[in-house]
Order: C-alpha cells, then structure tokens, then sequence
C-alpha cells in the first residue's frame, strides 16, 4: 500500500510558470506521454484547489476502512509480540534515521531531474527542524542524518511512474540498508504526483521507501510546495501517519485522537475551515499530515508522535 500525495491546481500552474517555460521539463509536463506530469486544465476540474483527476475516481491517497482496520490490527498484533520478547514500548532516546538520496535524472541535468548537493541537505535540515518541532509542533523523537547522495542518470526510470515496472526495478537495483534506513528517491513524477510513500510493515521488501517531485525540496520550482514540507509529509507516511481527513467525519479517522476530523483535504491555507461541524475542533489544516501548502504547515500532534514511536518499535526498529 502506497500514499500519494498531489498538487493542487495552483500548484501545478506554478510549476509550469514562467520560471519552465521553454525549459525541457516544461515540454515533458505539458505534453504528458510516457508517464510524464499531464498539463491538467483547471476547467476540468472547476475552480476548487482538488487534486487533478479527484473528480473522476477515488483518491488513491485514502485507505478503504477496511484497509484501515487490518492495519490496525496488524499492529496492534505486532505491538503485543514485541511486549511478550520484552521490546521497549516506547523509543528511549532519540532516533536517529539514516537516510540515502537517490536522484533519478534523464540526462544529468537540472532540467531533468539532477537537483543540487544544496537542496538535499537543505531538506535534510528541514525534516530535523520539523521533527523537532522547531516550526511549533511537538517533537517526534525522530532526526535524519543524510548517509549518502545516490545520483542515477537513467532514461528508462525518468519520470518516477507510481506502481510501474520501472518504479519496481528502480527501487530492487538502488534500496539500500535494513528497515530503518530510510531511501528517498526524487525526479519528475507521473500523474501530476509530488510524493508517495509505503507503510511500515514486518517484512521488508525493496518497495519500501519514499517517492518525492524534485523540485519540491527546498529551492525547487514546485511552489507553493517547494519548502520540503513533501518530504515531511511522505516521512509521515512511512511512519505510519493517515492523512488527517482519513476516513472523513466518521469512526476513529486517522487513528490519531488530538487531530480534529476532517472531511476531505485541505488546500492552500483556510481560514477557519472546519467540514466537520459535528466533531469538536476546527480542520488541522496547520498538520503535516493534511494537503495544504508548505508554508502553511508546521504541526506533529503529540497523538502523531505516539503512533510513530509505537510503529517505528512494531516495525522498524527489530
């Protein structure tokens, strides 16, 4: 199970601005074949900031609640394995993850995917001020030390393609580490996607990791979301954070009870937003963990730390 994060319309009108236009990366976005970003007509979609293609299918970023009560049990299970061998229940210190950067270029250039030693330290020095709670939320107990830059100029892997055979091959050539080490790859992605990530899960497998649009790091072309809030966001994920909005206004959302429920993504930066009149709070749109813009976000909840240190004992750290 993956979870894909998307641009908004605005974001994506952005990304073709006048800072692309004419560039290589702006003809693959507008011309969209062999899995490139689809320029998206905003009519198509109307004038709300939905995700393109929201309209005509599901999500592909929420869980069904099925999908939802089986993980949960999973790791309910898994947490009541560790607690009979005598596991902590709960991190003792703060954990320090590794983490190795795979850049996936068409033809080395920055056009093209190679994106600057700068801007992957840069985001490696966002996600410990975010995990930290230096921009206002709580502190996750989490910290990233960038291990390696792995850089690939490689056509057939270019753009990054969610669920493909080349994704698939990519990730069986380059994941490196245990299941605590954490592998980003970045490039230009399909289906105008700025991330996705897996799940924690008992058995590694080369699928693991985290999935990010270059140009989302901080410095990128891809405002409002180049301040690395992506990575962030996707981290979460592979943490064993839902989004905020999921499962809507009904049962137990995302599993978090200090996040207000919400009925559906949140984008920009509301005011006031709350689609949940019949729940307490008004929408977290400030977490993380929901779709707004990057300078919009800047919150963990102490409910999202306690879930990630009990995943991270369940899965990753055995």
């Amino acid at each position: 199970m993956t979870l894909r994060r998307t641009l908004s319309t605005v974001g994506m009108a952005a990304l073709l601005g006048a800072t692309l236009v004419g560039s290589p990366v702006a003809a693959s976005l507008a011309v969209g074949t062999g899995g490139a970003i689809a320029c998206v007509d905003p009519a198509a979609l109307g004038a709300a900031k939905a995700k393109p293609g929201a309209t005509a299918k599901h999500d592909p970023n929420e869980l069904t609640a099925t999908e939802v009560a089986n993980r949960e049990k999973d790791l309910a299970d898994r947490t009541r394995l560790n607690n009979k061998l005598g596991a902590p229940a709960a991190l003792a210190a703060t954990v320090t993850i590794q983490v190795v950067v795979h850049v996936i270029s068409e033809d080395g250039t920055r056009a093209n995917g190679s994106i600057t030693d700068a801007m992957i330290n840069n985001q490696i020095s966002v996600l410990n001020t975010s995990y930290a709670g230096g921009f206002g939320g709580a502190n996750t107990g989490f910290q990233f030390n960038l291990q390696a830059i792995d850089r690939q100029v490689k056509p057939a892997w270019y753009p990054i393609v969610d669920g493909s055979t080349a994704e698939k091959q990519m990730k069986a050539a380059l994941r490196t580490g245990t299941k605590a080490t954490l592998n980003i790859y970045t490039g230009l992605l399909s289906d105008s996607l700025l991330g996705w990530a897996t799940f924690p899960k008992t058995t590694l497998d080369t699928y693991d990791g985290v999935v990010i649009l270059a140009e989302s790091l901080p410095g990128g072309t891809a405002s409002p979301y180049n301040l690395g809030d992506t990575a962030t966001h996707e981290i979460g994920h592979w943490l064993n954070l839902y989004h905020t909005f999921q499962g809507g206004c009904n049962g137990n959302g995302d599993q978090v009870s200090d996040t207000p429920a919400e009925k559906s993504a949140a984008f920009g930066c509301p005011t006031n937003r709350d689609t949940c009149t019949n729940k307490a709070g008004l929408d977290p749109i400030h977490n993380y963990m929901d779709y707004t813009d990057d300078s919009c976000m800047y919150e963990f909840t102490a409910g999202q730390v306690s879930r990630m240190q009990s995943a991270w004992t369940a899965y990753r750290a055995s």
